[in-house]
């Protein structure tokens, strides 16, 4: 199962700052692009979550039964482990995955 991409860290790591303003020429513009990305990820990534565990709910749940659900335990574990949603936005932003425009620039 050897993908070619490359694989985004699950943990934090020290970056360059000057990387992150290349493409927008402005530090702070950069992290704007990166934040809204992350947004996005994240609300894509709980909806999933969410969507999955719906499955498991029932309204007759005892307190036994929520804690042996194994299925359910593995699936949060799954999205514990999965890279973080700012993280993988830094990564798509340095490669340059992202589509972004700033509107105020193009009016000059």
């Amino acid at each position: 199962m050897n993908t070619n991409k490359p694989a985004v860290p699950n943990t934090t790591i020290t970056r360059n700052v000057r990387d992150l303003d290349k493409t927008t020429d402005n530090l702070y513009e950069s992290l704007v692009v990166i934040a809204k990305r992350a947004n996005q990820i994240s609300n894509n990534m709980k909806e999933e979550l969410h969507g999955k565990l719906a499955e498991f709910a029932s309204s007759n749940d005892n307190l036994e039964e929520i804690f042996e659900n194994r299925e359910q335990i593995e699936i949060s574990k799954h999205y514990e482990r999965m890279p973080k949603p700012v993280l993988v936005a830094i990564d798509e932003f340095l490669n340059e995955k992202i589509y972004h425009r700033n509107p105020s620039k193009e009016q000059k």
